[in-house]
Order: structure tokens, then C-alpha cells, then sequence
């Protein structure tokens, strides 16, 4: 599914599918679109039409590869509905924004519910598929072929989602933008997408001050502060010996009978302490 669909609402879309076809047959659909066995694949008014190379099979008397029309057409929402869920998705900030920003909110499926409505496919009543092949399943290998590259389309455009469903992509955002939060935000966008100006130089300008002569040498070359006549020492910074202590007592390359973990921190504290080795 990865190799068709890198978005989220991508993969939901074959997982809504998943869910109510068998897994075998999308399988073979799967091999299908991989092999590009879709010739050609067309979206018009949420009709969606292909034409789906078959397989050469002498034992049922095909001798020739044969060319199978498949089309999917999903169900579309009412218009009232659809002025429902409209309302619902302008007064919630998470879900406006996102969908001004041309991406499918992960939670939009729930807002949907709410309203006992579903975006994505949630049995086999919100689309009809067909197949002119003789299998007499649904889907059948050549129609599962075709769901999958309706998600790699999802990624390329994921309004494609509302379209199947009758809302395009210039209605939903001209709804949206009529809303107070919709204007909000659309003006905001707006203002974020100005063109760049010209400037005369890519790096900040230094700005030069006037220096400030002392009035005598003493002062500058001794200051008006005195040194400290003593240097604290400096506070004792233990080193960590996890990466030591990772390798145990008695490591691989540790030969001898004693710990080397002991002899390490001997030798550690005998440096600490500059002494004699």
C-alpha cells in the first residue's frame, strides 16, 4: 500500500476499502497497478473510467490479452448534507486550517460522523464498480487495480476526496472562505504568500559607532577595575563512566584476572590526581 500512497488519507482510503473487499483479490488488483496493467484512468464528475489490461488464460480460450472497462462511481452527498458538514468544519479552527492549506485534517472523519456522514468508503453502498470482465466478483482484480491508483491520485491531490463525493474543490473553499473564520484565515493566508521584495544585499549591513577615547592611558591599558589578585580554582568535573561500564568487568578485550573496571578507575583517579602511573 506504501508504494501507492504516502499521505495518511491516502492509506485510510485503501484501508476504507480493505475493510469491505476481500484481501486476496486486492492483492492481485495490488500487483495490477504495480504493473501497470491500467492503461488509461480517467476522473470526470466523480465517474471514474479505466481500461485494465487482462491476463492471457488458453485454458478458458483466451489466447489474446483482452482490454477490460472498469468504472467507479461513488455516491454523492446531498447538497443539504453537504451545507451541514460545511458549517461544522468553518467553525472549528483545526479543520479549516488545514484544508486552506490543501491537506486533509486527520480528524475530519470524526467531525463527519457526527453528522452520520462518511468521506471516505464505509461499505459497498456509497460507490457502485464494474467490470466488463467475466469474473463475477466485486471487486474483481481489475476494479481493485483501479482503487489504487485513486490513492496515488489522493496524494497528488487530496480535494479529489470531496470531488468523488460531489463537492469540488472551488465550491468547498469558497464556502469556507465565506465563513468569519474562513475570511480570517484566507486573509492571513494571503498576506503569508506576498512576493518576495528585492533587497540591495543578502547579508544584514554592520552599522558603525563612534569610538570613545579615554582620557588617559593608565585607564585604558589598567581599566578602572582591578583585577583579582587570586583565581578561584576551578569546581571538579566528574567524568561519566557509562560508556566504561557498558562493557562489564571483564570485557573481550580484557586478558587479565582482575576487574577492569577497578584497574580503569585507578588508573582515572591516578590521572585526576596527576600522579605517577
Amino acid at each position: 500500500m506504501s508504494q501507492f500512497s504516502r499521505t495518511w488519507w491516502g492509506q485510510k482510503f485503501i484501508e476504507a476499502l480493505e475493510e469491505i473487499s476481500d484481501d486476496g483479490r486486492l492483492s492481485r488488483g495490488r500487483s495490477y497497478a504495480k504493473n501497470g496493467k491500467v492503461t488509461q484512468f480517467t476522473i470526470h464528475d466523480g465517474l471514474i473510467t479505466a481500461k485494465v489490461r487482462g491476463s492471457v488464460n488458453p485454458y478458458f480460450g483466451v489466447y489474446k490479452e483482452p482490454l477490460y472497462t472498469t468504472t467507479i462511481e461513488f455516491q454523492p452527498i446531498s447538497a443539504a448534507k453537504w451545507a451541514a458538514a460545511i458549517a461544522l468544519i468553518a467553525s472549528r479552527s483545526s479543520l479549516i486550517s488545514r484544508l486552506l492549506l490543501n491537506e486533509i485534517p486527520d480528524n475530519i472523519e470524526d467531525s463527519f460522523a457526527q453528522l452520520h456522514l462518511h468521506l471516505l468508503p464505509h461499505n459497498n453502498k456509497d460507490f457502485k464498480a464494474n467490470c466488463s470482465c467475466p469474473d463475477w466478483g466485486n471487486p474483481c482484480k481489475h476494479i481493485a487495480g483501479v482503487y489504487y491508483l485513486i490513492a496515488a491520485e489522493l496524494d497528488r491531490d487530496p480535494f479529489l476526496l470531496f470531488e468523488l463525493r460531489g463537492l469540488s474543490r472551488q465550491d468547498l473553499l469558497k464556502e469556507l472562505a465565506k465563513s468569519p473564520l474562513g475570511q480570517a484565515l484566507s486573509a492571513e493566508l494571503q498576506l503569508a504568500q506576498r512576493s518576495p521584495q528585492p533587497v540591495s544585499s543578502y547579508y544584514t549591513q554592520p552599522q558603525t559607532t563612534a569610538a570613545v577615547a579615554p582620557t588617559e592611558l593608565r585607564d585604558f591599558w589598567q581599566g578602572a577595575k582591578r583585577l583579582p589578585q587570586a583565581i578561584e580554582p576551578l569546581p571538579q568535573t566528574l567524568v561519566a563512566g557509562i560508556p566504561v561500564k557498558k562493557q562489564g568487568d571483564f570485557p573481550a578485550f580484557w586478558q587479565r584476572d582482575n576487574s577492569f573496571l577497578a584497574a580503569a578507575e585507578a588508573l582515572y583517579e591516578q590521572v585526576r590526581a596527576k600522579g605517577p602511573l
